[in-house]
């Protein structure tokens, strides 16, 4: 069972290697290895002879093997444009509409779309929209509310190639007490969207081709809420209507999420796409990276990591190009640093450990947040720039994840075995039988029994444990955390009406301890990629490709665009 390849020989499955050559190969780097080097060389070297390294030779060539060894791993960005001409680093971008004017909408326009085209993805706060229906007192007509701005974003996106290399992200939040809030809660309702008077609803099209062309399907929407919902809450034990009809919402549908900014963090209502990265400032930028905890080793060789992870990011912020003047200027204003965590929950059953944070996590976690803390003011400080406002943002690391052969972000392993779905020639659905890496390891390693590993789908009726876990880990990063709670498909015993307000009364009680939160429940959304198999299922399969022939509706006859049809 246990992959190797001789090219690259850090990878821990033909799977890994096969999203680096797909996402990140190119003709200067094709091997990990000298992408590893060149991407510290870049970023921390010296590009001319005049000038002079921001990191020793000797911590680069540490930095680097760290990075070969995938204990520290940068984001998409960075090793997508290692070795390449230009050096967009940066993996998103945190927009504001400023104000509701004409100009506005029109700047904000041209500031996505140049942000987009470099290959980043955009969070955008629409709260100070004008409610739909408001009068314009230049024109006395009508306003059309934030939700056709998100709309038109979700076009552009759509459009939009980033950097000719991969699909857009886009995030979209509005304030609780936005007079449009009720329209926004229900706008990715697929289910119950109507396609003209076919009979079919948007969610019964996405499922048959998930290229369809859906509402805000480009985009992740979450509702803000602010310090005057929380204390009402504490004061009342109500929650409001709102936050009851968007948890119901994100029970049935998954979206909106949960934006949560409280107190000093009130006005960082702007995030990425990802919404692990929050702000306050228009134009802000992203910055992330990953220690792996799967594969660091001690304490000590976490605080090395950790310092030159660090010296990594704060080098990125002098060295990424960025796609308009006013972002160049917010960032040397803040230098916000995304450094972040993976293979967590690898790192709890290396030690035999349940998907909780124990006495021995806290003391890694409290070196994580008092080094990266030091190390950013100390190196800022050499360097004679700015020290960063933050230092710490857990990014939900799905395609590094899998290159790292761990489990992603905090997140707790998705399935020991599952099917891979994915789509040829534009019509015809394929699988591939995958064994996560992770636990293979663990299973070839440490002997251990495939099913008595708890998986997220294993914890989908604890969903407080899940809470808990990320509100743990929360008090150790001063930005936000991306992390998805997966639950029963809607419907089934763990997942109904009357689970409802157990759910809510649960979520309001963390919320104080959470930046963000957001949950999957099974089958939400047409085409979901992943299913889970036994084991032993997919061990006899492993290395097969199947196509399976469903019943499906053709959809170019009944709409006339959509993924297959080619619009």
């Amino acid at each position: 069972m246990t992959f190797k390849s001789n090219q690259n020989p850090m990878f821990r499955s033909k799977f890994s290697e096969d999203i680096f050559n797909l996402k990140y190969s190119h003709a200067a780097c094709e091997t990990w290895e000298s992408l590893s080097h060149t991407l510290v060389e870049d970023v921390c070297g010296s590009h001319r002879p005049e000038e002079p390294a921001l990191m020793s030779k000797s911590d680069r060539q540490q930095l680097a093997k760290y990075v070969e060894e995938l204990k520290f791993v940068p984001g998409g960005r960075y090793l997508y444009y290692a070795g390449r001409k230009n050096r967009f680093y940066n993996n998103c971008y945190l927009l504001s509409a400023v104000e509701d004017t004409r100009e506005d909408w029109a700047d904000l326009s041209w500031k996505y779309e140049s942000c987009l085209m470099t290959g980043g993805g955009i969070g955008v706060d629409y709260s100070v929209y004008r409610g739909k229906g408001s009068v314009l007192q230049g024109t006395g007509g009508l306003a059309s509310g934030p939700i056709p701005k998100m709309e038109m974003t979700n076009e552009q996106g759509r459009r939009i190639m980033q950097g000719g290399s991969r699909r857009s992200a886009i995030y979209a939040s509005l304030r609780h007490s936005h007079p449009d809030i009720y329209d926004f809660l229900s706008a990715k309702d697929w289910e119950k969207l109507p396609v003209g008077s076919t009979g079919f609803t948007v969610k019964d099209l996405k499922e048959q081709d998930f290229n369809y062309h859906a509402p805000l399907d480009m985009t992740n929407i979450s509702v803000g809420y602010d310090t005057e919902w929380l204390t009402n809450y504490w004061k009342t034990g109500e929650v409001g209507a709102v936050f009851r009809a968007n948890v119901e919402q994100a029970m049935r549908t998954a979206e909106p999420g949960f934006s949560f900014n409280f107190f000093d963090k009130e006005d960082e209502t702007l995030r990425n796409a990802c919404t692990e990265v929050t702000s306050s400032d228009d134009s802000d930028v992203c910055n992330l990276a990953s220690l792996n905890f799967g594969r660091i080793k001690d304490v000590e060789e976490l605080r090395d990591i950790i310092r030159l992870g660090i010296q990594f990011l704060i080098c990125g912020t002098l060295r990424a190009d960025l796609p308009y003047q006013k972002v160049y200027e917010v960032r040397e204003k803040n230098r916000r640093l995304g450094l972040g965590i993976m293979g967590l929950h690898e790192w709890l059953i290396q030690r035999g450990e349940d998907y909780e944070v124990t006495p021995e996590l806290h003391r890694w976690l409290a070196v994580y947040k008092g080094e990266s803390t030091v190390v950013s003011q100390s190196f800022a400080d050499s360097l004679g720039v700015s020290r960063p406002v933050a230092t710490r943002a857990i990014a939900p690391t799905g395609s590094i994840g899998i290159l790292a052969g761990t489990t992603t972000g905090i997140e707790p392993l998705f399935a020991v075995a599952y099917k891979r779905r994915y789509l040829v020639g534009g019509n015809r659905w394929k699988y591939q039988y995958v064994v996560d890496s992770a636990a293979q390891e663990m299973i070839e390693k440490y002997d251990t029994d495939p099913d008595s590993i708890k998986t997220a789908l294993d914890l989908a009726n604890d969903y407080e444990k899940r809470m808990a876990f990320q509100a743990d880990v929360q008090d150790y990063v001063d930005m936000s955390i991306s992390s998805t709670i997966n639950l029963p498909a809607w419907g089934s015993r763990g997942n109904n009406p009357d689970t409802l307000p157990r759910f809510t009364e649960t979520l309001a009680k963390y919320a104080h301890r959470l930046r963000g939160f957001t949950c999957y429940p099974d089958g939400a959304r047409g085409g979901q990629p992943l299913t889970p198999v036994p084991y032993s299922e997919a061990v006899n399969k492993l290395g097969e490709e199947f196509e399976e022939h469903v019943e499906t509706h053709d959809i170019c006859e009944i709409t006339q665009s959509g993924g297959v049809c080619g619009a």
